[in-house]
């Protein structure tokens, strides 16, 4: 019964635009799977509302980024909403309010973003992960910080469902090659490993000659030396905020324009082909 559900969302998510309008009360009826379950009991929290696909602000005034998701932009400053972003921000109004309007809320290892953002972990009254829930729906991407990536192994098994049946964000690939990129900001980019180099600022990885993957000093004890070692040649895929070293000439003579800083070892794999 399941399987024919999601199947039927599937079907359903097709045909519908972009925009959202997919995600109405028929959807949220739906038998969700259960990824990331809560360990342990949590504290509760009131939730004033649903700012985006990934922020919630309390009753009690704080604002929280959800940790392991990337949900689509809404529109701002003149810029349009990304294809699902209305749709993410709904759907987490929907499980909030399936959940009484309180969610159990538990803290990562580094509790603050550099903005002032609490940054946690949410689940429903029955104990089930919000951000997981999403990301196997398509209404976002997993991501990963060290150090808070406990989830970030369960999270990459939900997003994975949705990258399989091609649900939301993936109903067409979002991989765009390492030539391609042309903006600053969020991006899933594939490319050759052309070469390798290493200094004290870490160890960078470049792709195709076009973006460079930098692999920070400060977080090079958790990508496995064997794992690096025998990236040349190899083609990745890379996820994480793309930075522009042209602006305010920051790029160096040599350098590449397009640099992606990585967070996590789970935002870089190689892969086939």
């Amino acid at each position: 019964m399941r399987m024919a559900n999601l199947s039927r969302f599937a079907l359903l998510q097709k045909k519908a635009p972009l925009a959202g309008a997919f995600f109405m009360g028929v959807f949220w009826q739906l038998p969700a799977l259960a990824f990331c379950p809560l360990p342990e009991r949590a504290p509760q929290v009131a939730v004033r509302h649903v700012v985006d696909g990934d922020t919630v602000r309390l009753a009690d005034g704080r604002s929280v980024r959800l940790i392991g998701i990337n949900a689509p932009e809404l529109a701002r400053k003149g810029r349009p909403a990304e294809p699902y972003a209305e749709a993410a921000k709904k759907r987490l109004q929907a499980l909030v309010k399936a959940s009484g309007g309180k969610v159990g809320l538990v803290t990562g290892s580094e509790p603050k973003d550099k903005y002032g953002r609490t940054l946690a972990h949410i689940y429903s009254r029955t104990g089930n992960n919000l951000e997981a829930q999403l990301l196997s729906e398509g209404l976002g991407y997993q991501v990963a910080f060290s150090p808070n990536v406990h989830l970030a192994g369960c999270q990459a098994q939900a997003e994975q469902v949705a990258r399989q049946r091609r649900l939301g964000v993936w109903r067409h690939s979002p991989v765009q090659p390492a030539w391609r990129v042309r903006q600053a900001g969020f991006a899933l980019i594939s490319g050759k490993v052309s070469s390798i180099e290493r200094n004290r600022g870490g160890i960078w990885l470049h792709l195709d000659g076009a973006v460079t993957l930098q692999v920070p000093a400060r977080l090079q004890r958790h990508f496995p030396a064997s794992f690096l070692a025998t990236l040349k040649g190899r083609q990745v895929e890379a996820r994480g905020w793309v930075v522009d070293r042209s602006r305010k000439g920051a790029l160096k003579p040599g350098q590449r324009r397009w640099l992606l800083p990585l967070t996590d070892p789970s935002m870089l794999k190689a892969v086939s082909g």
